[in-house]
């Protein structure tokens, strides 16, 4: 071997070497980089014929296990789905009370029938008449809090479905550019490992915005779609994803259009939207709260009509009107009724029609008996009345071998669409009962569901990390290799140059 080729293989290993040596730094101060994939320096042996020529470093890449990634990215979307889901049904459950505090739907009931109970002893008590209409107050207020923080609920997840989409367009834009900035570096020949890692970085936080699936390109781009198959716009030439902000009442509902829609090109795209953080609040928005909500507007609407059925109008609207039942669709009338229901405004100015009744009743074998008012000047012990209401609009039966006429558990929403998942309680105190626990249930499933999905989250992140992640000790053996061949390379170069300067001296 020549010294002109001995000086351009050490050259060129020192070149070789201080690549290496730059990967290693930026592995390092890259480790605790979420979602950096290891970059790995490769090399090409130079040989001219039969002798070696030294080495060539080509473009860095990654060494990166794309199929555990895309795990990796699947299950981050499904722990943001359900933290978003839980974090909804957190709110509302600090609402419902705890059955057997006092403060639930059930336990407000039995405080309305237990003030019934005592003006049965004495129904001219104007004091236990009072304490009749508080109690009924307090269960009410409760019932229009709960109603109330649903439609807050609703409103809070359809605002953040907008400022989703707009971090949908945003994520998916940088994806794009990142993707034709990659492009051309293959082009030029050059590492697109720095750019890959930055664009995994953008996939990774908009798979927390909704269920995604990648595909990689031979040159380079990144096809990004909805789990279903949709292909999301990643291009500025391909549109962007739209909606519109609105404000929501009980009544509003995606199917019907008084909930826009999100778009891709106009084509509604809203049910191709699923898992992450989108996807739970389309879910909490259009379901699982309407659901709770058709469940509450029943037991009010059932708590109303059977009170008023027996002769006491207790329960109504503003305008001391109760909502009739039986429409198309089953709530049709009285959805969001939980939101308004209050003491009948007569009751309050009279409070002793707790005793004497607001209206007659004709009586129908297939519901209430027959009932006549207790009238002006009356009989001021008089007990009928009590007594229905007690044995019949909270019990079973509308009277004696007639059974209640069961509240609607499908068929609820303002659709129709949606069901409770409980059978028709026979009473409105297991109405009550049913309500909570039903809804209870959803948020504590929710909440079970997210610790045994960000366990397995945490077992998939460790493994890509040990896969594909910075291996400190890795790099710090690597380092001292590198700095002991550079010393290598360096004292052949000196070696070298001193035997040239020795012939140049021998040179006349």
């Amino acid at each position: 071997m020549t010294l002109g080729g001995a000086l351009l293989i050490a050259t060129g290993s020192l070149a070789n070497i201080n690549a290496q040596l730059g990967l290693v730094s930026n592995n390092v101060a890259n480790a605790g980089t979420p979602d950096y994939g290891v970059e790995i320096a490769n090399q090409e042996n130079l040989v001219a014929g039969t002798q070696s020529m030294g080495v060539r470093t080509e473009a860095a890449t990654r060494s990166i296990d794309l199929a555990l990634q895309q795990s990796v990215f699947q299950q981050g979307s499904t722990v943001a789905g359900l933290t978003t889901t839980t974090s909804g049904l957190q709110t509302l459950d600090a609402l419902q009370g705890t059955p057997g505090e006092g403060n639930d739907l059930g336990s407000l009931l039995g405080k309305v029938q237990g003030a019934l109970s005592t003006l049965l002893g004495n129904p001219s008590s104007a004091a236990q008449q009072s304490a009749v209409v508080l109690a009924a107050g307090n269960l009410t207020a409760s019932v229009n809090r709960l109603s109330n923080a649903y439609t807050q609920q609703r409103q809070s997840a359809q605002s953040d479905i907008v400022a989703a989409v707009t971090s949908m367009n945003t994520g998916l834009s940088q994806i794009g550019s990142l993707s034709n900035k990659i492009i051309a570096a293959r082009i030029a020949g050059g590492s697109s490992a720095d750019l890959e890692n930055q664009r995994d970085a953008a996939v990774h936080a908009l798979s927390g915005l909704v269920g995604i699936k990648t595909l990689n390109q031979p040159n380079g781009d990144l096809i990004v779609t909805t789990a279903s198959g949709t292909q999301l716009p990643s291009q500025a030439n391909t549109g962007t994803i739209q909606t519109n902000a609105v404000s929501i009442g009980p009544e509003a509902s995606y199917a019907s259009g008084t909930i826009p829609p999100i778009t891709l090109g106009g084509v509604d795209i809203t049910g191709q939207l699923q898992g992450g953080r989108l996807g739970a609040d389309i879910a909490l928005r259009d379901t699982t709260i309407p659901t709770f909500q058709g469940e509450l507007d029943e037991f009010s609407q059932s708590l109303a009509s059977r009170f008023d059925a027996q002769g006491l109008t207790l329960f109504s609207d503003p305008n001391g009107t109760v909502p009739a039942s039986g429409g198309i669709p089953t709530q049709n009338g009285y959805v969001g009724f939980a939101s308004e229901i209050q003491v009948n405004p007569a009751v309050i100015a009279d409070v002793a029609l707790v005793r004497d009744g607001t209206r007659d009743i004709a009586g129908s074998p297939t519901g209430a008996s027959a009932f006549t008012a207790n009238p002006a000047g009356g009989p001021a012990g008089f007990a009928t009345l009590i007594n229905r209401v007690l044995d019949y609009a909270l019990g079973a039966q509308a009277q004696s071998d007639v059974t209640q006429p069961a509240g609607a558990t499908a068929g609820l929403g303002p659709d129709g669409t949606l069901s409770a998942p409980y059978s028709a309680p026979a009473t409105l105190t297991d109405n009550a009962t049913a309500l909570v626990s039903a809804q209870a249930a959803v948020s504590a499933a929710a909440t079970g569901q997210l610790s045994t999905e960000q366990t397995v989250q945490t077992a998939l992140n460790s493994a890509l990390a040990a896969g594909s992640g910075v291996n400190m000790d890795t790099e710090m053996a690597l380092m001292i290799q590198l700095q002991n061949a550079y010393g290598v390379s360096a004292r052949v170069i000196s070696t070298v140059q001193a035997m040239f300067t020795q012939l140049l001296q021998v040179v006349p």
